[in-house]
């Protein structure tokens, strides 16, 4: 029963976050300011506003002006149940339970910001910089100078990758990553980064395949920095095990 409570808590937080990922970047108020539809700016009623089975009711269309719903709302609602639901499942520790949770929220609204902008707020990342700081205060990595290695690392690492691809990531994947080494430290950040340059090499191929993209278009990194942050958040260790037991021993 507890399974079926996260799932659909999960959806229906990851409803709220994509307002507030489609919102922000543009600075209208998610707090005060009730949805509406992007296309006519009719306000939604409560019917209009459940997780995924709005959009499926509704076959994927605003009731009022007919036009179509982007399939992102639903995809990522349905990725942030699957998520709490896989937290649920694999996380036996509550100390280790809410990191997952927050780390999750903060990619979920870079995700659809990035994808819907190619904008990394600062507002988001010093928001959970400043929530994250106090974790690891009270539960710091061991050894406890690990979030400033990883910061540093993650900063400095890219920074240098930015220059010597004279633009191949931007500032705000700089300190998503920065962001990303203070939470998890140094061997991790380097989990996240490859598992992100390994899984966008991978649909840059397939793009380029059968998407008629060419080696200039322009591809959002932080949904890659995303999938690799919570990879290495979640299996990191396990990752890091098996390559010294396999491929250095």
């Amino acid at each position: 029963m507890l399974s079926i409570y996260f799932f659909l808590l999960g959806m229906t937080l990851g409803s709220f976050y994509n307002v507030i990922g489609l919102r922000l970047p543009k600075r209208i108020s998610f707090t005060r300011n009730r949805s509406f539809c992007p296309h006519c700016r009719n306000q939604l009623e409560w019917h209009e506003l459940i997780p995924v089975f709005s959009f499926l009711l509704q076959k994927g269309s605003c009731r009022h002006c007919n036009k179509r719903i982007s399939i992102l709302y639903p995809l990522m609602e349905i990725l942030s149940g699957s998520a709490f639901l896989l937290f649920y499942i694999a996380i036996d520790s509550h100390i280790k339970l809410l990191p997952a949770l927050l780390l999750y929220t903060l990619f979920h609204i870079l995700i659809v910001s990035d994808l819907m902008y190619q904008v990394i707020p600062n507002t988001v990342l010093l928001f959970f910089f400043s929530i994250f700081f106090l974790f690891r205060l009270i539960y710091p990595l061991d050894p406890w100078w690990h979030s400033a290695a990883g910061a540093l690392i993650g900063l400095v690492g890219t920074a240098a990758i930015i220059i010597c691809s004279r633009g191949g990531m931007g500032g705000g994947d700089m300190k998503l990553l920065g962001l990303i080494g203070f939470i998890l430290g140094p061997s991790l950040l380097l989990v996240a980064f490859l598992t992100a340059v390994l899984t966008a090499f991978i649909l840059s191929v397939f793009l380029l395949a059968f998407a008629k993209k060419n080696l200039k278009s322009k591809i959002p990194f932080a949904p890659f920095l995303s999938i690799g942050g919570m990879t290495a958040f979640m299996y990191g260790e396990a990752l890091i095990q098996w390559y010294l037991l396999y491929f250095l021993s």
